[in-house]
């Protein structure tokens, strides 16, 4: 007796065997190469690297898996005509054990019916698929899949088909009297004309106050709240009438928890950006 066919494809997907399968497939040559074959089948679908592009199948694809697997096209209501066969559901295919048995409903007092014939007015009788060998590959075929898939998948989502926003600005920021910090600031503006100030910091946190980033003239008499930073990395929009040439002092203060909107007059870091 040959390995199961889901077993084959769980081998192939990198389980373990047991010792009665890891004997036979030590001398079956069938069941040895189509284990092998479903082995191909896996490292094709877990080989997908970020790199690779997704591409559609050809449209017969289906069609090519349908006749594999004899699903056939007819229904209950499908065709036109008489004595069609209704199509089996998956859940008429036998099991394993079954490729020698055959299924007919029978009642103790209905008269025998002709293979592929039925009584007048009712459909003729599903028969019952065969298990084909073609089973495993699908099978692992679908569980590689859901490898490929998930990187495919992941590769999708992390394309961006956007154009890259352009860098306006650019400033190092360094860290005032009593701080020890540094960061850096960019400016991105979009296709549509926004632009972002995008901050990343390495200055340690703490409890009893917060910190706020903003935009200061070139005299430092003037300045702009764009808004708070919650952790080291933050984006923020800048006024679309604001004079970066103008207001070029990137500054990030430590703001206690009085109410004030006010710069508390305590900054942690400060740059020049080089617009």
């Amino acid at each position: 007796m040959h390995v199961d066919d889901d077993a084959l494809a769980l081998l192939a997907l990198g389980e373990t065997p047991s010792a009665a399968d890891a004997e036979h497939l030590r001398t079956c040559e069938r069941c040895t190469r189509e284990l092998a074959a479903l082995t191909d089948v896996v490292r094709v679908g877990r080989s997908v690297t970020d790199d690779d592009v997704l591409v559609a199948p050809a449209a017969d694809v289906w069609g090519r898996i349908s006749d594999e697997l004899a699903l056939g096209t007819g229904g209950a209501g499908g065709g036109s005509g008489t004595g069609l066969q209704a199509a089996p559901s998956l859940a008429s295919v036998p099991d394993a054990g079954s490729e020698n048995r055959t299924s007919e409903p029978s009642t103790p007092d209905a008269p025998a019916t002709p293979s592929g014939t039925a009584p007048d007015g009712d459909l003729a009788a599903v028969v019952p698929l065969r298990r084909r060998r073609a089973a495993p590959w699908i099978a692992a075929a679908a569980a590689a899949g859901v490898v490929a898939g998930g990187a495919g998948g992941a590769w999708w989502a992390g394309q961006d088909t956007s154009p890259a926003p352009a860098v306006v600005a650019q400033a190092s920021l360094d860290p005032l009297p009593g701080w020890q910090a540094t960061g850096e600031a960019v400016v991105e503006e979009s296709d549509d004309g926004t632009r972002t100030l995008v901050l990343d910091l390495d200055a340690p946190t703490g409890d009893d106050a917060f910190r706020e980033v903003w935009l200061i003239d070139r005299d430092v008499t003037r300045l702009v709240s764009l808004g708070v930073l919650d952790g080291t990395e933050g984006r923020f929009t800048v006024p679309s009438g604001l004079d970066l040439s103008d207001f070029a002092v990137v500054d990030v203060s430590e703001e206690p928890y009085d109410g004030d909107p006010a710069h508390s007059g305590d900054s942690i870091l400060r740059g020049l950006l080089d617009t």
